[in-house]
């Protein structure tokens, strides 16, 4: 991933003019923060962002999917990955050598429809009923099916941005991000990850969310120890073909520009260069906005 310097209360990433941040996908914490000091560190990348550190489902068929952190059950910092006190040690041994620590976090939704039992770190929860005692959260914490307009509460249509956006995309259960209970036990999280000393997040699924609700989760952030905004990254796929723009997140920090590894490929693989200019011309004067995406699951995935 390739970070653009510019002005914004969200997009200083904190790293002294660096800006490559590296994705260490599904690694243990122990092994990010050996990684910052044999290599990344040396190799004066900006920093890693890592997967999300909240506990999690536990998935036994097929057994420990990729997918199974993409459903937390609780805001502890109990993983996967690695304990909250491996979590905490990543983050010092990667910080002395100068490399900051970004957080993939999940905000709009918990474990999805028929996951019940307890999380990775013993934690109780039942998604059928929105029962996640240990945030904790209600069913009353959750989109109501009054709000989405599909028959049967799914989104088919990404055309319709509120179909996307308070509907359950996959059987995720959608919070309410617009009530204040909400957004505050979401910014409690966050916060508790900065005192760590994480320096900013990825919003996984940003699309999904409504821009109001994620400012107003954001003015409940706290700055950063020595002074600053947290970094923030919105994931917006937009590949221009449904409902929501990548433009109505700007304000929110970078956005998420997986079209820029797609483009890259096809001038490098077809010899492209000059019949294709007018996409590098329609991206480039985005650049200052975006956080351009090299290679990352969903830039061959291709998810909504």
């Amino acid at each position: 991933m390739l970070v653009v310097s510019c002005l914004s209360q969200y997009r200083d990433p904190h790293c002294g003019g660096r800006q490559v941040i590296v994705e260490l996908f599904q690694w243990t914490w122990d092994d990010v923060a050996a990684e910052c000091e044999t290599f990344l560190g040396p190799k004066q990348f900006c920093g890693v962002q890592v997967s999300p550190p909240s506990e999690h489902v536990v998935v036994t068929s097929p057994p420990g999917p990729w997918w199974e952190q993409y459903q937390p059950v609780s805001y502890r910092v109990d993983s996967r990955s690695g304990t909250e006190a491996e979590f905490r040690d990543m983050i010092r041994r990667c910080g002395s050598v100068d490399v900051r620590i970004y957080v993939d976090a999940v905000l709009n939704n918990m474990a999805e429809i028929g996951r019940y039992g307890k999380g990775i770190a013993g934690s109780s929860f039942d998604s059928d009923f929105r029962q996640f005692g240990a945030v904790p959260y209600n069913v009353s914490d959750f989109n109501d099916a009054s709000r989405c307009p599909s028959a049967d509460g799914f989104v088919h249509n990404f055309n319709d941005a509120e179909e996307v956006r308070n509907c359950s995309y996959m059987g995720f259960t959608y919070l309410d991000q617009s009530r204040e209970d909400v957004q505050v036990k979401i910014a409690s999280y966050l916060n508790h990850l900065i005192d760590l000393g994480v320096a900013g997040f990825r919003v996984d699924k940003a699309k999904f969310m409504w821009p109001q609700d994620i400012a107003a989760i954001q003015r409940r952030v706290k700055d950063l120890p020595e002074g600053g905004r947290t970094f923030f990254v919105q994931h917006v796929t937009n590949y221009g073909h449904d409902g929501v723009n990548a433009s109505e997140y700007r304000d929110l920090g970078y956005v998420t520009e997986f079209r820029y590894a797609t483009a890259l490929a096809t001038a490098f693989t077809q010899v492209k260069l000059y019949v294709d200019a007018t996409v590098w011309f329609s991206l480039c004067h985005l650049f200052q906005e975006l956080l351009l995406l090299m290679e990352m699951d969903q830039t061959w995935l291709r998810f909504p």
